[in-house]
């Protein structure tokens, strides 16, 4: 069985996806930075051979032509966590991985290393700056509630996590910058120079 990456995105519409950069930037420019950021990382996964790339995209019956060959699911109802559940869920037995597409420095190099260190860890995750993460991959060892009481969109998110794999091994990726913001995207783009 071939190991599964989903990404995590909102169907690429103007003025539904990126709601606080929105806000700031204007809808065409939030567009643009989410329809490019997902683009990019669904290229550099369709490259990859030894992966199963999974789109799974909100709200569930999305269309929307896509340049890349990608399998489509929906995610489903609930919070964030309830969604990665279920995605999850969907590959019982593998490996799976799970990574949102507004982190325009995650690679498909970042997905390979996580299923190498699911080789030896049974979780591993890719923290974001803001305390969250980025990017989190489980083996068949998971915990059966992963994502049980966890602070989403908060500095929590990933410490709470982690109290639902105590006991087992986790390993991590590098730290990277999600984009929610204009402070985010700026201080990303001044970061690249």
């Amino acid at each position: 069985m071939r190991d599964t990456v989903f990404v995590f995105a909102r169907a690429p519409r103007l003025g539904a996806v990126k709601r606080r950069l929105t806000r700031e930037i204007g809808a065409r420019a939030a567009l643009n930075f989410h329809r490019t950021t997902m683009l990019a990382l669904l290229r550099g996964l369709a490259a990859e051979r030894r992966v199963r790339t999974v789109l799974a995209l909100t709200p569930d019956r999305a269309r929307f032509p896509l340049p890349v060959q990608a399998a489509r699911v929906g995610q489903g109802g609930g919070d964030l966590g309830a969604r990665m559940q279920r995605a999850a869920a969907r590959v019982k037995h593998g490996r799976v991985v799970i990574i949102g597409c507004d982190i325009p420095d995650a690679r498909s190099a970042d997905v390979v290393a996580a299923f190498r260190a699911l080789g030896r860890a049974d979780a591993v995750f890719g923290p974001a700056e803001d305390g969250g993460y980025w990017l989190v991959g489980l083996s068949p060892r998971r915990p059966a509630r992963p994502f049980a009481a966890v602070r989403w969109s908060t500095a929590h998110a990933l410490a709470d996590t982690l109290a639902n794999f105590r006991g087992r091994r986790v390993a991590f990726l590098r730290t990277l910058r999600d984009v929610d913001t204009a402070h985010d995207l700026h201080c990303l783009r001044r970061a690249s120079r």
